[in-house]
């Protein structure tokens, strides 16, 4: 291309425009100071030389000839083909971008087996891409208390990131009352918390246990006792086992008392553990009403498996002489004889009253129906109430006839035991022999019972028997002291009435929280 020049031109530099330069091309004319620009005449040939540069994005090149053609145009784009492949920033490749991250994770799982931790079961979850990150994630669980083995249990906690699930879910628990020191134990049994959106999986549940009446502060215990609890899903096992134990006659009132001791009611399936165990529980005899009842008093006998205890133990009342006619009355009146180990017990306690006053298998079977909660006294407490009775005077054939009418005389507390002898002896002036008649004597108060009841009989010159006096309600002992004469038929040693159980209820609440109820566990 000819550059052709117009006359007027005088600044010594000026952008020319080439139609075959791309539009990132320009021209910038430097004109040099002691160069003239001279305009010829048509028919004369230019004498001058200009020199001029041209940037091509940035680049310069020069040419020696304003009339030649810019025949290095050629040479301009190829510079700009150069420069695009020597890119500040180059775009890796897909393949690029998977053989790293395939790198980064062979390097994470060989940090993980570094420390003892399997990460086999970690193959498509979303991990840290650096070790770094890894061993803040492990740094942070070993502060929580986890160990090795721990997360080894469940790996998949390693995927949780430290401050976008661990914390939140940390703290929501913290607010809610959950204390510090049990949150080793916590993720120990229910890790899968840490997974959990504090807002869609974790406060409905806690809503959910208020609206079933657990009271606000007992929340905090019932997650501590149960963490799995948060998995639930509202309207499976939770509802139902709650709306079935209602059914049978669990008072609604006693709802929430009842899961803040045992909640691990919420988790167990109606068809194959609570309906099952309600009916075996009727067929021994216990009506349906009595049942509600001992659950509302011990939620914890859900607990037993039926075919792994219940059952088996059943078997071994019956096979220690205990009469299938009183399994109603044993299991009322002890529910966790059929949720302990039993068979051995029956044995050692059978052994140790044969030793001590020489008792027979069929007399050990009335013992047990009469207090089944012989089965878990300690040989101390025995050997010393029997040492009492045989130094206040009794034979060995009397102390064991006492003891089989009222076995509760070897769980008594001692000292009200000699108090009430002592009375007995000085004030009454009774012989032994009416002890041995009637042993449940020592079970009745001696400011409450005897001495008021026996100051009025005394008073009147009645002369009665000590079931007559004591063996009644202050109401019936009421009506007795209006007779001219005694009734013998009302002269009977007491036995448990499966009334208590279906009758009324009292003032007194389940739902009032005793930790003494857990002493089993």
């Amino acid at each position: 291309m000819t550059i052709v020049s117009y006359a007027g031109i005088t600044r010594p530099g000026f952008l020319l425009a080439h139609p075959e330069l791309p539009v990132l091309v320009y021209c910038k004319l430097q004109l040099n100071s002691t160069s003239a620009l001279r305009i010829p005449s048509n028919d004369m040939k230019r004498t001058e030389v200009t020199r001029f540069r041209c940037y091509v994005a940035e680049r310069t090149f020069e040419s020696t000839s304003v009339g030649s053609t810019l025949s290095n145009t050629g040479n301009v784009r190829l510079g700009r083909k150069q420069r695009s492949s020597s890119s500040l920033y180059s775009r890796p490749s897909l393949l690029e971008m998977k053989n790293e991250k395939i790198a980064n994770r062979a390097k994470v799982y060989e940090f993980l087996r570094g420390i003892g931790i399997v990460p086999d079961e970690l193959d498509g979850l979303e991990l840290p891409v650096t070790t770094e990150v890894m061993r803040e994630r492990v740094d942070f669980l070993h502060n929580l208390g986890l160990t090795i083995e721990d997360i080894n249990n469940y790996p998949l906690v390693l995927g949780c990131s430290v401050k976008k699930n661990m914390i939140p879910v940390l703290d929501y628990l913290g607010k809610l009352g959950v204390r510090k020191s049990t949150f080793t134990e916590f993720l120990q049994r229910y890790p899968q918390v840490l997974h959990a959106s504090v807002v869609v999986d974790l406060d409905p549940v806690v809503k959910y246990l208020q609206g079933m009446d657990i009271k606000p502060n007992d929340i905090p215990r019932v997650l501590e006792r149960y963490p799995e609890i948060l998995g639930f899903k509202l309207e499976g096992t939770m509802s139902t086992s709650v709306a079935y134990l209602v059914g049978i006659g669990l008072a609604r009132r006693e709802v929430g008392g009842v899961l803040t001791r045992y909640p691990e009611i919420l988790g167990m399936r109606v068809g194959r553990v609570i309906k099952p165990f309600v009916e075996y529980l009727e067929s021994l005899g216990i009506p349906r009403l009595a049942v509600a009842r001992l659950i509302e008093k011990r939620p914890h006998i859900l607990g037993f498996g039926l075919e792994e205890q219940v059952k088996p133990n059943v078997g071994s009342l019956l096979e220690f002489n205990v009469r299938k006619s009183s399994l109603p009355s044993v299991v009322a009146q002890y529910p966790e004889i059929i949720g302990i180990e039993l068979k051995e017990k029956l044995l050692g306690q059978q052994c140790l009253l044969h030793s001590v006053i020489d008792l027979g298998p069929e007399d050990f079977g009335r013992v047990v129906e009469k207090m089944p909660q012989v089965v878990s006294l300690s040989r101390l407490p025995i050997v010393k109430h029997v040492d009492f009775l045989k130094d206040s005077g009794f034979s060995l054939q009397q102390v064991r006839a006492m003891v089989v009418g009222c076995p509760q005389l070897l769980a008594l507390n001692l000292d009200i035991m000699k108090r009430s002898f002592d009375y007995f002896q000085v004030e009454m002036e009774r012989p032994l022999d009416d002890l041995v008649t009637f042993p449940a004597f020592f079970t009745y108060g001696l400011e409450s019972t005897i001495k008021p009841r026996h100051k009025r009989v005394a008073k009147k010159g009645m002369k009665c028997s000590l079931s007559w006096l004591l063996n009644c309600s202050d109401e019936k002992f009421e009506q007795r002291m209006e007779y001219d004469t005694i009734d013998m038929e009302e002269m009977e040693m007491p036995s448990f009435d499966m009334n208590t159980l279906t009758g009324p209820r009292s003032d007194d609440s389940a739902s009032d929280y005793d930790d003494s109820d857990d002493e089993h566990i």
